[in-house]
């Protein structure tokens, strides 16, 4: 079961690899639970229950916009014959073309750079977010992660960013400046929401580390040496504070990757999938998620990179506040905090 307090959702999975809660059920059940209004911005869609339920929306009347990431619905190599449907990503092409059989508004960004974001708006009170694209390996091979929020003013800022998505404003294509992040208080848990590469996320993480006294814990895909993450890390660790995480094996060995710098620095690193593993076990570690003090969750779909923080369209949802002295918003930051503290332990124990 997800830890819900008040207007907040945190889900962990997927239970194909042993974790708490259902991914799909939860990507599905919030559509399903639109009644005017779904605007979705997803790198990728290739789950044919999240694409059903998508029309099944449009089929009772919901408005409903998209936007994905153009690079799965067309081949890099031409192939020998077009008018046989054997590409690599037919099943996106498939499901791509459903949609616009559906009647509903589907944009494609062309950008070189990655269109990353995985958030849904719905009725303009609720937002889902996290690192899980809707996809099938997503929601049942990688370790992922869900937020839900509900609160019209979070989804106004959701759909501010969403606008300017369907007009082409995004990553390095971004026109103007954004305000301001905003923060807002949800059952009295502060959340926080920035977006990139307008709001430098990586400039808010390495802010909320340095607040750290107790110790971090975090699960990230791709942690590159390029982000400034790992040197704050490091000014942490060397200011006595408890640090351990676990990174994705394959990105972790390669040369670009922060793994060398933090684990000379001392930081407890555990790398997954390790060799040997019993079934079932992760295709990927995809979460991108830090907890900070057992209090604060840094979520969403940012990877520690350069590109992500520059040129990518990104966004990151902090839940929790370092600074409170609320008894009541502390021991609720706390509950949604402790759930996400536990599957980076799970993951840890059992596959780093």
């Amino acid at each position: 079961m997800p830890k819900i307090v008040g207007g907040i959702e945190v889900y962990m999975g997927p239970q194909q690899l042993n974790g708490p809660d259902n991914l799909l059920k939860a990507i599905i059940d919030f559509i399903d639970g639109s009644q005017s209004s779904l605007l979705i911005a997803v790198q990728e869609l290739d789950s044919t229950p999240i694409a059903e339920s998508i029309i099944r929306a449009r089929q009772r009347g919901v408005l409903v916009k998209l936007v994905l990431e153009a690079d799965y619905l067309f081949e890099k190599d031409a192939v020998q014959n077009p008018f046989v449907a054997d590409g690599e990503h037919e099943i996106n092409r498939q499901l791509h073309d459903a949609v616009l059989r559906s009647n509903i508004n589907v944009r494609s960004d062309y950008n070189p750079h990655i269109f990353h974001q995985k958030f849904i708006i719905r009725d303009n009170q609720s937002i889902l977010t996290g690192s899980a694209n809707f996809t099938d390996t997503d929601t049942s091979a990688n370790l992922n992660h869900i937020v839900i929020i509900h609160d019209g003013i979070v989804a106004r800022i959701f759909g501010r960013e969403y606008r300017e998505i369907q007009q082409g404003h995004f990553g390095k294509l971004s026109e103007g400046a954004d305000p301001k992040p905003e923060e807002v208080m949800v059952s009295n848990v502060r959340v926080k929401t920035l977006f990139a590469p307008d709001h430098s996320p990586e400039m808010e993480i390495m802010k909320q580390i340095a607040k750290a006294r107790q110790g971090i814990e975090f699960a990230i895909f791709t942690f590159a040496n390029s982000s400034g993450i790992d040197d704050q890390l490091v000014l942490a660790k060397q200011a006595g504070i408890p640090i351990r995480g676990a990174l994705f094996k394959s990105q972790a060995n390669q040369d670009w990757s922060a793994n060398k710098t933090l684990q000379d620095a001392g930081l407890s690193l555990s790398l997954v999938p390790r060799a040997g593993l019993p079934e079932p076990r992760p295709r990927k570690l995809h979460h991108k998620l830090m907890i900070i003090d057992k209090q604060l969750i840094i979520a969403g779909s940012f990877n520690y990179t350069g590109p992500a923080n520059q040129l990518n369209d990104e966004n990151i949802i902090i839940i929790g506040d370092l600074d409170s002295t609320d008894p009541d918003s502390i021991q609720k930051q706390k509950e949604l905090a402790g759930y996400a503290l536990a599957e980076i332990d799970r993951i840890i124990t059992e596959f780093g």
